[in-house]
């Protein structure tokens, strides 16, 4: 009788501790990820590699990613589609993309990715992320807060691209064009290497309300790649494994890069 006891305990803890490991987990903010290796191109090194993945950024958890659905360029408005360029990859030892761009001339270059639905049975639904990244070639500071047409979008009213960690990044939430009003915006910081630890679940993922115009501030307090989610729910579904009609979270993604400041030499 005291065996059977203490078996059922065990087995209440081991039931117990996986929980308490598996909700963070599934409470964890889903990204869509595009991270250059540069955000700035010079004429000395005119390259620059770019990753596609999906991902927890701060806790370093990937999910697999299915080869996007559209992969482009906007370049003065002109779009290139890039999908064929794209080659297999692993990001957080789960399957993601990645290819380089050699830059020809002047411009603000932004990069778009729609990828394919994503399904997430512990939330039930699908994820769809749009995201974008833009680097600058050979000097030119014009035009980064141009609309590439993605369903939904998020347009900096920051220039994206030669700030230090502490500035306040301002952005403005896009659906079909129009402004969202009240967007929730998800901001995590890409903790890689996993180098750095929250002093709570509340610290990994920070969430911001936009204004009735779409727009929203937030001061990233460090150096490195911080992502910005603005989430919708779809006016479509699309059909889950079990045959039904499921709901689709749109998410409006942007990442850009902050900068040490350099000590003088």
């Amino acid at each position: 009788m005291y065996r059977q006891k203490e078996n059922t305990i065990t087995i209440l803890i081991s039931a117990l501790a996986f929980l308490v490991v598996a909700i963070p987990v599934s409470a964890l903010a889903h990204f869509g990820m595009l991270i250059p290796d540069k955000n700035i191109v010079t004429q000395e090194n005119r390259t620059a590699g770019l990753t596609l993945s999906f991902s927890h950024p701060f806790a370093g958890i990937g999910m697999d990613m299915a080869k996007p659905a559209r992969f482009f360029v906007d370049l003065d408005g002109r779009k290139t589609d890039l999908a064929a360029t794209l080659k297999p990859a692993t990001v957080m030892d789960h399957k993601a993309w990645q290819t380089s761009y050699r830059f020809k001339r002047p411009g603000v270059y932004i990069f778009g990715v729609e990828p394919q639905p994503y399904w997430e049975p512990a939330e039930d639904t699908f994820i769809i992320h749009y995201t974008k990244t833009e680097i600058a070639a050979f000097g030119a500071d014009e035009d980064w807060d141009r609309p590439v047409g993605l369903k939904t979008e998020i347009i900096p009213l920051l220039r994206p691209f030669g700030n230090y960690g502490g500035n306040a990044f301002v952005g403005k939430v896009l659906m079909d064009g129009k402004p969202v009003p009240g967007a929730e915006v998800e901001v995590e910081f890409y903790n890689r290497g996993n180098r750095l630890s929250a002093p709570s679940e509340y610290h990994v993922t920070q969430v911001i309300k936009a204004d009735n115009e779409g727009i929203f501030t937030f001061t990233c307090p460090a150096a490195g790649w911080w992502g910005f989610a603005a989430l919708s729910e779809a006016d479509f579904k699309l059909k889950g494994p079990d045959g039904k009609d499921k709901d689709v979270e749109l998410g409006a993604v942007l990442w850009i890069y902050l900068d040490n400041w350099p000590t003088a030499k």
